[in-house]
């Protein structure tokens, strides 16, 4: 209850000791636009992290529990060690399916490199055979030793090369939005603190008069880190909205495209920008309350 008082008295201010802050003017422009457009920075890269986040999570979950065996051999067997490769899967422990790629699939899946009107069945194409693991997985080397010995032309690609680069490229884009926005919230502060800086040494004149009526430096310092807060959350929230909306017009894609949209909110995700305002309050609070007290002892 103590702590909501105290909020409550600092929101609601000082009629007096506003007077010390100019109302309007070039550090109070440059308070608030200055907060604004990083909130709204700040959004973008918040979106990015997350949108990484999902991207990774996604890539993980699609190939973790899938595998695939390419046959390479002659049209001639080529269909025998396709069944050779299947009995093998059946009786291997950790696998939950297992089944060979049609040619219309095999197809699809060459199209976009050589068009459709590719003839599958006249090239010597691999045949692939789908393996989806179970929970607990199976044990590759030892898949890969009896398929050596049942179908000598198959090849095992549990995808683990494939997987991990993704994986590391998404968490790399995650952690490189969460720096964006500790580089945003330091440019926040140090903005905020010439700002304050640039305001206390305007009215340094209206400083030593309080101090002469026994205004303490506490008293001087509120008023200015008061007003400077309400600044920077004003404008911070009017940023974040502003981010909120552009991010909510992106053009969304169909699945095929994922791998280049998906920059947003999802779910409950679109609650993370609304600490975007609290964070650049606080950042402001601690600026503008550090540079105060710095110019107000370089002023005695």
């Amino acid at each position: 209850m103590n702590v909501v008082s105290r909020f409550l008295r600092f929101v609601q201010g000082d009629s007096q000791a506003d007077r010390v802050v100019p109302p309007t003017g070039y550090s109070a422009r440059l308070t608030v636009f200055t907060a604004g457009a990083m909130a709204f920075l700040a959004v973008f890269a918040m979106a990015l992290s997350l949108a990484a986040d999902r991207l990774a999570d996604r890539w993980s979950d699609a190939l973790a529990r899938t595998s695939t065996i390419r046959i390479s051999a002659p049209l001639a067997e080529l269909e025998a060690q396709t069944w050779a490769v299947l009995t093998v899967l059946e009786q291997t422990s950790g696998v939950d399916s297992a089944r060979a790629l049609t040619d219309d699939e095999q197809r699809a899946l060459l199209e976009p490199w050589f068009g459709p009107d590719l003839p599958v069945a006249d090239l010597p194409i691999p045949r692939l055979v789908e393996v989806v693991e179970t929970a607990e997985g199976y044990d590759a080397e030892g898949l890969r030793q009896r398929l050596a010995a049942e179908a000598p032309g198959a090849v095992l690609d549990d995808h683990t090369r494939w997987r991990r680069p993704l994986v590391e490229a998404a968490n790399g884009l995650r952690l490189l939005g969460w720096v964006a926005i500790a580089l945003i919230l330091a440019s926040t502060a140090a903005m905020i603190t010439l700002a304050a800086g640039s305001a206390l040494a305007a009215n340094q004149g209206v400083i030593k008069v309080l101090r002469l009526v026994g205004a303490r430096d506490n008293y001087i310092a509120r008023a200015f880190v008061r007003r400077f807060t309400l600044r920077a959350l004003s404008g911070a929230a009017a940023g974040t909205v502003a981010g909120m909306i552009a991010v909510a017009l992106l053009p969304r894609a169909g699945d095929e495209q994922a791998f280049l949209t998906g920059l947003g909110f999802s779910g409950l995700h679109w609650l993370w920008p609304l600490t975007v305002p609290v964070l650049a309050a606080v950042t402001a609070f601690w600026a503008t309350r550090i540079a105060a007290f710095r110019t107000l002892g370089g002023l005695r």
